[in-house]
């Protein structure tokens, strides 16, 4: 079926460019777009000389999972989240583990139609305290983003992004406007790894994490995806970690992750479980509080701990609470005020 501009949503974030072309202004990408032509993400399209958002109101699907899967540990712990997601993504991360709709285009992802007011009726209808823009990079449908999460915090429930960060400074304060929480994958801690694996660039993901912390009420977690042999070198680790405590504080929470074999990085191994166990012993040693391990079944590398008296605060069994001793924010042994939202 031909496209018309009748069926997409006006973008933000663009402007005229030379020969015809329009400059996207939503991302460091940056990209110039002919007649006809969509960007690198494939969902932001020049169409008779105007720029559409062809994601906007077209998730691929809605899913109720536990706020701990995205990951976030430190908001509302215990409570369920509505996600969805779009086609296309901004980067072109090799080791995508959700490729099947990052990497596709509308045309071939059976994407559904959702108003901003029937997501938050869906929300609603579950009794979901939150919604999640996620799966895909949430970056690259910023005006859904935005009229879901506005009418969301009309209605009370709470707005997350789950981000890669790869994001103009301008459109981040549109996108990031009425979002409450984020997790932030910080893929690696080089320039080589971010240009040759995911096509984008490391100054800009530290730059929105930089912002995030000073500029904005927005609590927000990190991701690192540790895969044999590209990003699992303890120097580099380290370094990260000493970022993060000097430019973030070392009070936000940071999840060392499994990869596993997918997309155009079958060759690699699975990460092994003692690299993550190092990398968090490597985090704790740097001074950051909250260190933890995903996908991978680890008890003690799950659960939070107090920083003050060392007491189990919230146990987790993989993306279940199994017991909460956090009380008004605080901790029930010791009264140690607890970072996050709870």
């Amino acid at each position: 079926m031909p496209l018309t501009k009748n069926k997409y949503h006006l973008a933000k974030w663009w402007e005229p460019a030379s020969n015809g072309k329009l400059l996207c202004t939503l991302c460091p990408r940056y990209c110039t777009i002919g007649e006809g032509q969509a960007g690198f993400c494939f969902i932001r399209q020049n169409i008779e000389g105007k720029l559409y958002s062809t994601g906007y109101g077209r998730p691929t699907g809605f899913a109720i999972d536990p706020i701990e899967k995205k990951p976030l540990n430190h908001f509302l712990p215990g409570t369920e989240i509505l996600s969805f997601g779009t086609a296309g993504c901004n980067l072109g991360c090799k080791f995508c583990q959700n490729w099947s709709t990052s990497k596709a285009k509308l045309d071939s992802t059976n994407s559904i139609y959702a108003t901003p007011e029937e997501v938050v009726a869906i929300s609603r209808r579950y009794n979901t305290p939150s919604i999640a823009y996620t799966y895909n990079d949430p970056v690259i449908f910023g005006e859904y983003v935005i009229d879901v999460s506005k009418l969301a915090r009309e209605e009370g429930i709470r707005n997350v992004m789950v981000t890669a960060g790869y994001i103009d400074k301008e459109a981040r304060k549109d996108v990031f406007k009425f979002i409450d929480a984020a997790n932030v994958d910080l893929k690696a801690f080089t320039e080589t790894f971010y240009h040759k694996l995911t096509f984008s660039h490391l100054k800009d993901i530290l730059d929105t994490l930089v912002w995030l912390k000073n500029e904005t009420d927005v609590w927000f977690e990190i991701t690192n995806l540790i895969i044999p042999g590209e990003n699992d070198n303890e120097d580099e680790i380290k370094q990260m970690c000493e970022w993060i405590v000097s430019n973030l504080g070392d009070e936000i929470p940071i999840h060392f992750t499994a990869f596993h074999p997918d997309f155009k990085m079958r060759d690699k191994p699975r990460t092994p479980h003692l690299t993550l166990h190092n990398a968090r012993q490597i985090s704790k040693s740097i001074g950051i509080k909250f260190c933890y391990i995903g996908n991978v079944h680890d008890a003690e590398g799950q659960t939070t701990y107090c920083p003050n008296c060392n007491s189990k605060l919230i146990t987790r069994d993989w993306h279940s609470v199994l017991e909460n001793n956090i009380s008004s924010g605080r901790c029930k042994n010791c009264g140690k005020k607890i970072a996050g939202r709870f």
